[in-house]
């Protein structure tokens, strides 16, 4: 299913919300971060490095809009006890969460499987497939408390049509497609709607690391496509769920 980078976000639709961004300190995290935030969504930044946490951060109150929340964590050594504090911090100050939006990841290296480097497999796993799993699998009771929760798990063309050399990086979109699949069947009949995304090209240093040869001016900006983001966190989309979804751009 197609969804439009043609949307104007409406001030404030999304106040109220409180919403969780893996990898928001930069690229396209950073980019969705500040158009959730332009919405009036407060946005709980989460991402490895404090430093650029705080840049990003600083961004948005600069801009004038809704104060984000920072929550430094290393999402390949982090264990149940981490994920088990953030709910416990969730529920305490905010009573319920809106939005999870499964945004970080790493792309590995391209080279066949037979060569993979395992030490390199099982870090790419880490972050881009068992960290999502546990995050949500601890966050679901704070996202039951929303009267209407989303969760989306950013993937790629690599995890929906299989691509040679494409490692690690891509089995695990193709994991994360089928958590989502699972997770929208599962949570059918709740308050919690589960889609997957698959943002295209973007001019970003995960896209400049897969195709070394393109001219990355060709590609689009992460903040001239993120106003989709706020769109798919919107009541107008309640009724999607289950859903493999592709940006146009």
């Amino acid at each position: 299913m197609k969804i439009s980078t043609n949307y104007s976000i409406a001030t404030g639709e999304l106040k109220d919300k409180i919403i969780l961004v893996t990898g928001a300190n930069r690229g396209f995290g950073k980019a969705m971060t500040l158009d959730l935030a332009k919405a009036g969504a407060t946005v709980i930044m989460l991402g490895r490095d404090l430093g650029s946490l705080e840049t990003a951060y600083d961004e948005v109150v600069d801009a004038g809009f809704a104060e984000p929340i920072l929550y430094p964590l290393d999402l390949e050594g982090a264990t149940p006890e981490h994920y088990e504090q953030l709910q416990r911090d969730i529920l305490d100050n905010f009573g319920q969460l809106d939005g999870l939006i499964h945004n970080a990841g790493i792309i590995g290296t391209m080279m066949p499987i037979e060569q993979y480097d395992l030490k390199l497999w099982y870090s790419t796993m880490q972050i881009n497939v068992n960290a999502p799993f546990m995050l949500t699998q601890f966050l679901i009771p704070a996202l039951s408390k929303s009267k209407d929760a989303r969760i989306l798990f950013l993937s790629s063309s690599v995890g929906r049509t299989a691509k040679a050399y494409w490692g690690a990086y891509g089995v695990s979109k193709f994991a994360i497609e089928g958590l989502s699949k699972t997770l929208a069947e599962e949570l059918e009949k709740t308050n919690i709607r589960v889609n997957s995304l698959d943002p295209k090209r973007m001019r970003t240093e995960m896209r400049r690391t897969a195709y070394p040869a393109e001219n990355s001016d060709n590609n689009p900006l992460p903040e001239s496509i993120s106003p989709a983001i706020v769109y798919l966190m919107s009541d107008t989309t309640k009724a999607l769920n289950g859903e493999q979804l592709t940006l146009e751009n």
